[in-house]
């Protein structure tokens, strides 16, 4: 089915050393325990987007055995997670990697023979990987198609059948009844043998792929020849995409997307070009200079919204799941600024991490700071706030203190950065720095901790308790036989680390002729925060032009659901901590924020947040300058290749799209498009809808993708999530993204947005 070899994944890496050698396959230690070490054969498969591993479970499916590279988030050479660490230091590093998984999945911890098969491993993955990133939207439509060809093409004949066609269009997601299938199946088989080969399957690849929507917005701009001057397209531009720039980008685009060399030369582009610069980003809904830090990151710390984690080290509930440091790594590498350790006294003099009174498992303190240290600034090169809730004795924090220490180095900020005394540095001045949240002692000239009472050893300090305040009986109870205090004997050492955030009671808003030290900070569960929103906006958000506010779950949360951060974020909250490892709606709208500002964690909050004259109130939106309003006028108009969410044959999804406007109580709104049945591969919708936006600095959209059952809940297909500051105008693509956050590889929305001042 593929005779010409050029939907080959890997064409241009087939003469590679490394592919040739996981394309014949090999030998490997599948580690899972300290007694559980097995030899399994490891193999990629002839599409270069899956590998087969071989399984001595009884009754094991053929597809369990397979795993895509697509699902491959990294390749990491070593002993460098948790499983290598503890199961297999006996081995070599050069022989030993880990596969990490992109959802939920475990990680794969494997041995090779030798440093050459590792190595082979390691980075012929990393090639693969590399090359499926850089592919265009239109070449990973190609060989997905021909990927379920290949699946549809039964005895492997390089033909097509009726009914290899028909399975075929089930597994591509469509339902087309028989007359129509045999229709589609006569108009290509101009041979008249009764099966489908080489130009006849690349007319049926055609037609299937066919996008008569754009086709007609083309022709609206393009000549009798099919070509769309450069003059043509800048209007194009300018006059629907609404680009500023329509003069400078045409010619630009025309070089980067044209793949028809005469109409290149020629400064012209072709219907093909149109295609690839729409499901480009340039063609993209999110504006891509947004994909780079463009906010203005020389304002003090706490005039910014803060990527956060709650406790960070947990991988599911809050109650028996296991703690791990890839917690931490996952977080971090999703942007998070902010993490949770929950500490206590270990065995060994070694303080550990869990959920207090719970069952999770522990982690060693000194693995997380490690691991906090080899992956604070892979994503982003701004500050790491490390939120200690500390219920270590003495000793044990000064262990504590030396790690951070000993494994930080220069990263940890352990004094005021330019004597700064009065208020917080900039995001930018804190670049490559890791700031320590926690209790300190007193001091009697305090600022930030540098001078004054440098004698006292320890005191007691006000015991800040989260974990003892889950609502399960089993924690109850252990804490009622624990006799826990209120207070609790801090370590000098520790207390040193902390620079600018030091933990505090919230004892009220303070009063203007006793202001409180700006360095010091209070965390508040989600409806003690909730209420001050609610009854004291105004006042909040004062507060947090100054200081920062740390937001957590409630306690009876002990599934790790999370809440909504929006009205926390409306207030000027900037560390609203969510639960990373669970998905959801509030999760998507987490990082649809965070994907402003080039991903870097950090969001500049609007002029009326910072503003320390600012009557806003999100509760109430009054006239005052918090922006124009605006009014979005938004047509959906088609879906590409939708995943099954089913992954039975004959299961075809029915979509429907949900509209959803996230910002103050005004203007919350969602809208939603009628079902389209049995089409997940180019579902058409036609449909607009209106929205006005009081507040679009504060707002957000969200496009929900759910297959309708009557009978049950919608299953989720995709979704994807932004700021309204960063929507463009005209015909866009939106690239959706799993229930994790992970995008699909060839999933789109085709929409047409246009934004006007409201009057």
């Amino acid at each position: 089915m593929e005779s010409n070899g050029t939907f080959l994944a890997c064409n241009s890496l087939k003469d590679d050393k490394d592919l040739k050698f996981l394309l014949k396959g090999s030998q490997l230690l599948k580690v899972k325990s300290g007694s559980w070490r097995k030899e399994r054969f490891y193999k990629l498969q002839e599409d270069c987007k899956t590998i087969w591993q071989e399984s001595k479970k009884v009754l094991r499916s053929p597809e369990s055995q397979i795993f895509s590279i697509e699902d491959i988030r990294d390749v990491r050479s070593g002993h460098k997670t948790e499983g290598m660490e503890k199961y297999a230091k006996d081995v070599p590093e050069y022989r030993c990697f880990s596969i990490i998984f992109k959802d939920q999945r475990k990680n794969l911890d494997l041995i090779a023979s030798s440093e050459d098969d590792a190595n082979h491993w390691v980075s012929g993955l990393g090639k693969i990987i590399a090359h499926s990133n850089s592919m265009n939207q239109k070449q990973k439509l190609q060989h997905w198609i021909h990927t379920c060809l290949r699946k549809a093409d039964k005895n492997k004949d390089n033909k097509m059948s009726l009914k290899e066609l028909k399975n075929f269009l089930k597994e591509v997601n469509i339902e087309v009844d028989d007359y129509h299938a045999k229709k589609i199946f006569q108009h290509c088989d101009k041979s008249k043998t009764e099966a489908l080969e080489d130009d006849e399957i690349e007319e049926f690849y055609k037609i299937l792929t066919e996008r008569k929507e754009i086709d007609k917005i083309f022709q609206k701009y393009s000549d009798a020849e099919g070509f769309m001057s450069c003059q043509n397209l800048v209007r194009f531009l300018y006059e629907t995409q609404q680009e500023e720039d329509a003069v400078v980008a045409a010619p630009a685009l025309i070089q980067r997307y044209e793949p028809n060399e005469r109409a290149k030369r020629g400064n012209a582009m072709t219907k093909d070009g149109f295609l690839m610069y729409l499901l480009s980003d340039d063609g993209n809904i999110f504006n891509s200079s947004h994909r780079k830090v463009y906010q203005d990151m020389t304002q003090p710390l706490s005039h910014y919204l803060v990527s956060s984690s709650h406790n960070t080290y947990l991988m599911e509930d809050q109650l028996t799941g296991p703690s791990s440091t890839e917690a931490y790594i996952r977080a971090l590498t999703k942007g998070c600024r902010c993490v949770e350790l929950d500490c206590w006294d270990g065995p060994n003099s070694e303080p550990i991490i869990y959920h207090g009174y719970t069952l999770t498992s522990k982690i060693l303190f000194s693995d997380v700071i490690k691991a906090i240290k080899n992956y604070a600034f892979k994503t982003s090169p701004y500050p790491v706030i490390i939120s200690l809730e500390n219920h270590c004795s003495v000793d044990q924090q000064k262990v504590m203190a030396q790690h951070m220490t000993m494994i930080l180095q220069d990263m940890l900020l352990v004094a005021p950065v330019d004597g700064n005394k009065s208020q917080f540095p900039s995001p930018e001045q804190l670049k490559g720095k890791i700031l320590v949240k926690g209790k300190k002692l007193s001091r009697r000239e305090d600022p930030t901790g540098t001078n004054g009472n440098n004698n006292l050893e320890a005191e007691d300090v006000s015991d800040e308790d989260e974990a003892a305040e889950i609502e399960d009986e089993s924690v109850k109870t252990e804490i009622e036989q624990k006799g826990k205090s209120d207070t609790l004997k801090l370590a000098k050492e520790l207390s040193d680390t902390v620079v600018y955030c030091k933990s505090v009671h919230f004892n009220g808003f303070e009063d203007p002729s006793h202001p409180r030290a700006f360095y010091e900070m209070s965390s508040f569960t989600e409806s003690k925060a909730l209420k001050l929103a609610q009854e004291s906006g105004t006042s909040f958000i004062h507060h947090n032009i100054r200081h920062l506010s740390r937001i957590y779950p409630a306690g009876w949360r002990t599934d790790s659901s999370n809440y909504n951060p929006i009205d926390l974020w409306n207030v000027g909250c900037q560390i609203v901590a969510l639960n990373f490892q669970t998905a959801g709606t509030e999760m998507d709208v987490y990082q649809g924020r965070f994907q402003d500002n080039g991903f870097s964690g950090y969001v500049l909050k609007p002029e009326f947040l910072r503003d320390e004259q600012t009557k806003f109130n999100p509760k109430s939106v009054t006239e005052g300058t918090w922006g124009t309003k605006k009014k979005l006028l938004l047509k959906i108009i088609s879906g590409q290749q939708l995943p099954k969410v089913n992954k039975s044959k004959n299961s075809i999804v029915d979509p429907k799209v949900t509209v959803e406007i996230h910002g103050v109580q005004q203007d919350n709104n969602k809208k939603q498009t009628k079902v389209i049945e049995n089409n997940g591969f180019n579902p058409k919708w036609d449909e607009e809808f209106t929205f006005d936006i009081e507040i679009p600095a504060l707002a957000l959209v969200r496009f929900v993708v759910e297959d309708f059952d009557m009978s049950t809940k919608n299953d989720f297909i995709g979704q994807y999530t932004l700021p309204f500051t960063s929507l463009k105008q005209g015909y866009r693509h939106i690239h959706l993204l799993t229930k994790n956050g992970d995008p699909y590889s060839s999933s789109t929305l085709f929409v047409y947005i246009n934004i006007q001042d409201c009057d």
